[in-house]
Formats: structure tokens, sequence, C-alpha cells
């Protein structure tokens, strides 16, 4: 065991680590962005270099697992093993456009097949976004969310676009080194030198531009507040707490509304007490609430809520459970609009955490371990697409973005495609402590304001409480680990950019690349087994 060890350190270079300390360095809150520029060469250069398909495996898969450790070891303070479990299984599937990438370079030119793993990469987080076991924390678009003032394009393309960028800059780094390695004149390596350098001045002057052009506001007329109660998480759920912090919630609120408030969000779970969604108007722990909304009729409320729904006899979803009477009911990490004289609208969490809030379906047969574990093994219901909160009383149409939701560009979008008017994010992130998690999450919704050109309004349990213009700067927000509320006026912005209406159009492009490229291996592969020595043309 001991000599097998050994055997696997030694196969590992220096480059593995390079490439994993330039990743880590580079995200958020780090402000080393730049860094990954360069992050992906060292392991381009092992792929030119290493002569087996195992030994290069290995390379990419410690660098990608120090990356996952580096940036987001803090999920590991939820659920210890559900964390840790989370970060080798992410570096498992980062491996596989490495592989296909080492596979190509066998059978195409090397220039081919580095742009082979551009499409290779951008078709990887593409899955990764939609599939069951959806983890897109570490897309490489996400990495430039501190830096808003050079991603203002990201309204065109989305985050899409930044993986896109980051990947053309890593492949022209590369070139540059293979070029100038070969001792070749100053002509052949200046033209990649130079579009490597271009590239990023010309994005600059782009953003520049769009910058400058959303300066112009249109007035706001009503105000939102966001409420910051600072509940522990771990402590929320009981009913003691409830009802402390449902008087907390309210106080709070009362010392910040006034005539002019449109709306006011709660966090995620605000309503901890579970009830049936037909039955919340009826639950003595929250009259308080609706007597209050009931004192203020202009005033909308966005609340997270704990519920679940009845279906009878009838098993009418996947994740419907049984109960001993043999009917069948879902429950609900939901969002809950609340106004006067309107019975309360729902959304139901569509975007659920794996392994925590959902299983996926090819996972079913380890249900007992992630529940022993802290996980889900029925997993919530959810809603089958987003619903957007319409209040009765003014224009300020609101999207209910559930915690994880928010790292989700494509979905996100659609809440604006239906007339979302601000992007409500009502989040928990307690869960994981004062790490760079709460960071990174706070970080990733300045994406979604630049995207689609909408104020974001973020209510956290206990930090950070957020209000983020269109451009994606924090113009006021309520610290980690505080208690209070912020409060704003909010402008309405009634244009769609071009991501909202066209959505991940890249990373679709990426997909049919891959797919042809897919082919032409499975091509040569085929030619070059059936005729071995066959000559080049």
């Amino acid at each position: 065991m001991i000599t097998t060890l050994k055997k696997l350190v030694s196969n590992l270079s220096i480059f593995t680590f390079l490439s994993a300390v330039l990743l880590a360095f580079s995200w958020p809150p780090s402000p080393f962005a730049f860094l990954i520029f360069f992050a992906f060469v060292p392991l381009f250069w092992c792929a030119a270099e290493t002569k087996k398909a195992a030994q290069f495996f290995w390379q990419t898969f410690f660098a990608m697992l120090i990356w996952n450790v580096g940036t987001t070891w803090w999920v590991c303070n939820s659920t210890l093993v559900g964390g840790i479990s989370a970060i080798i299984a992410n570096s498992l599937l980062m491996c596989i456009p490495w592989i296909a990438y080492y596979k190509a370079r066998q059978f195409f030119h090397p220039i081919l097949a580095l742009f082979g793993f551009l499409s290779f990469w951008l078709c990887f987080e593409y899955i990764h976004l939609n599939w069951e076991l959806s983890w897109p924390w570490l897309t490489l678009g996400n990495v430039f969310a501190n830096n808003t003032h050079f991603i203002q394009w990201y309204s065109y393309t989305g985050v899409a676009g930044g993986s896109l960028f980051i990947l053309l800059e890593n492949i022209l780094f590369f070139v540059i080194i293979q070029k100038w390695q070969s001792n070749n004149s100053l002509k052949n390596w200046l033209p990649s030198a130079g579009l490597f350098f271009m590239i990023p001045i010309l994005l600059w002057i782009w953003s520049s531009v769009l910058e400058k052009n959303n300066n112009q506001q249109i007035i706001a007329t009503k105000n939102m507040v966001a409420v910051q109660p600072n509940i522990d998480p771990y402590q929320k759920f009981s009913l003691g707490t409830a009802s402390t912090q449902i008087n907390q919630l309210l106080q709070l609120t009362k010392e910040s509304v006034d005539s002019n408030t449109a709306w006011v969000l709660w966090p995620e779970t605000a309503m901890s007490v579970g009830e049936w969604q037909d039955l919340v108007t009826q639950n003595n722990y929250y009259q308080s609430i609706f007597q209050f909304i009931q004192q203020h009729p202009t005033l909308s409320l966005l609340s997270g809520i704990e519920t679940y729904k009845n279906y009878g006899n009838t098993k009418a979803t996947s994740t419907a459970k049984r109960t001993e009477l043999n009917t069948y009911y879902d429950a609900f990490n939901a969002a809950i609009h609340i106004q006067a004289n309107q019975p309360p609208d729902f959304y139901n969490k569509s975007k659920l955490v794996p392994g925590v809030e959902s299983l996926p379906s090819f996972l079913n047969v380890l249900a007992p371990v992630f529940e022993k574990f802290g996980g889900s093994t029925g997993g919530y219901g959810r809603s089958d697409t987003p619903i957007v909160f319409r209040a009765q009383t003014n224009n300020y149409a609101i999207a209910p973005i559930i915690c994880y939701e928010s790292i989700y560009g494509d979905y996100v979008r659609e809440y604006v495609k239906d007339g979302a008017a601000v992007l409500g994010i009502i989040t928990n992130d307690g869960w994981w402590g004062n790490t760079p998690g709460y960071k990174q999450h706070l970080a990733y919704a300045k994406l979604r304001a630049i995207e689609n050109r909408r104020w974001v309004v973020r209510s956290a349990n206990t930090g950070v409480s957020a209000i983020i213009n269109e451009r994606g700067d924090i113009v006021q927000q309520l610290d980690w680990d505080k208690t209070g509320a912020i409060k704003m006026n909010i402008p309405i912005i009634p244009e769609q950019t071009f991501y909202t209406k066209q959505g991940d159009y890249i990373y679709e492009m990426a997909q049919g690349a891959s797919f042809i490229i897919l082919l032409g291996l499975c091509y040569v592969g085929v030619i070059k087994r059936i005729f071995p020595n066959k000559p080049k043309p």
C-alpha cells in the first residue's frame, strides 16, 4: 500500500499543484481573479508531456480536488460526510473534459484538440447546470463576480461568456509558451500574444461603454426593505425559537417600513413552522403576520416558509410521500407572498441542493446513507417553473429566488422574461458559518443583476443582506452576524437584455461543437483500428 502511494505521488508533477493553486487563489473572495487566465496552462502541459492516460487522469483529478477543497471546503460545515462526498464527486466530474481532451490530442492537431477542450468544458458546465446532480458553484465565469466593472458584457453572454473568455486566454497563453519554447522567430508567437492582451482590453472597453449607457436611472417611486433577523439556523425550527423569530421579524419590519414601502423581504424559512399550504392563514403562529399586513394594505411581504401540500389518495408527483393513512403529500421549501385582502401566493423552490434537499433518482439506493448524514431521502417537492409574485397595489413584480437558485443564470432570467421588475433573493447562509461560502453566494447575486439589468434585494438570515443595482454594485448592505434591516428606493427597468431574451446560447453552441468533435474522435478511432498502418496523406 505504501509503495503504491509513493508511486502515485511521484507521478504527480509540480504542474498539478501549480494549476490547483492558481485556480484556488483566483476564486472569490480572493482579489486575484486574473490568475484564472493561466490556471489551466500547467494541465495543458501535462497533457502534452504525459504518455499514459491513467497518469494524466490522476494529475488532473488531484488538481481538480485541490481546487474544490480550496474554494468549497466550507460545505463540510453543514454536513462533513456529505461535503467530502460532494467535493470528491465534483472533482471526478471535472476530469471528464480533460480526459476527452487527452484523447483528442492523439487523433487531432494539438491546436484543434485545444479548441475541442474549450467545447468539452463548456458542455460540461452546461450539463452541470441542468442535470440532477447539479453543482455549478465553480462555473469558470463566476470567478469575476467581484470584478463587476469588467463584466458588464455579461448582459449579452451570461457567465458562459466569461467561461469562454477564460478558456481562450488559457489556450492562447499555452500556445505562446509552446512557440517560445520551440525557438521560433518572434513573428510566430507575436499574433497569439497580441490576442492574449487585446481580448481583455476590448472587453474592458465594451464593459465601460455598457456601464456608461446604464447610468441613467428611471426614477424610483417606491422603496423595499430587507430584514436580517440573525437567527441560529440550527435552532430556528424549534417552536419556541420560531415564535421569537416571528416577533423579531415583525419588530424589525415595523421599525423600517413607511407609507412608501412596496415590499418587505424576510429570509428563507423565516416562517419556520411547517403548515399545509391551504391552512397557513389559520396557523396560530402566523396570525400576527397577517394582522400586520391588514394594518398596512399597500404593503406586500415576501418570506420563506416551510409548507406541505396534500394530494389525497393520488401520488401526484414523483417526490410525494405516503402517510400511514395511505394519502400522499409533498414538503416544500417555499416562498410566500402575503398582501391584504388576498389569498397568499406560493412558490416552491425548484433548484434544490443535491443530497441535502433532493436525491437524484439514480442514487435512490443510497437514501439511508444520505438520511444518516443529514441529507434528504424523499426530498422536497418543487415548482416546475419560476413564478413571479405580483402586488395588487404597485407595479413592483418580484422574483422569489430561494437561496441556491440564485447561482442559476438561465433559471433566474425566466423570472425576468415573465415580467419580474426586481430580483428578490431570500437565503439562509448561516449553515456554513463565517466562511467564504456566504461571501461567494453574495458575489454571485451581482452576476444575476448584470445579466438581466435588474436590481437585486437580498434578505439573508445571518447576512449578508444587500441591495444591488443593475450594474452589480452593492449600494447598501448589512454585514454578517448583524441584526437589522436595510431600505432603499428601487427603480423599475422595463427593458430586457440580450441574455434575458436568448439565454445560454453559448453553452448550446458548445454542446453542438462537442457532439461533432466526439463523432470525429469515434470515426478516426475506428479508422485507425481498421487500418493501423495506413500512411498519412
